[in-house]
């Protein structure tokens, strides 16, 4: 999955593929390096890299081992990190957070 943007607020796309055990090839740019881990889960470069970006591909699409081997890894973190199961109660948290603290500021 190529992903050259030049803003990305988060990277849902390449998070996207990570859990479908697609190896994201995206730009280290917004959020995005908070979803892929550089040459673990997926690679990073810099914004109109496109040599780094078609390296990366080339060598990923060559080695059918490694690709197996990273697909898996991404779909796992993708698990690990952005299940809803772990997002939604963070979401839940921070919400309350904000409203005890507004809630407070009205009060005081």
């Amino acid at each position: 999955m190529l992903m050259p943007s030049q803003l990305e607020s988060f990277g849902l796309a390449a998070l996207e593929a990570m859990a479908c055990e697609v190896v994201p090839i995206a730009t280290n740019e917004g959020g995005v390096p908070e979803v892929i881990d550089h040459g673990k889960t997926g690679f990073l470069a810099n914004v109109g890299d496109v040599d780094a970006m078609s390296r990366d591909a080339i060598r990923i699409l060559s080695d059918d081992d490694k690709l197996k081997q990273m697909g898996e890894q991404a779909r796992a973190s993708a698990q690990a990190r952005f299940c809803a199961s772990k997002i939604i109660p963070m979401y839940e948290k921070h919400y309350r957070e904000v409203l005890e603290r507004s809630g407070a500021a009205c009060i005081g």
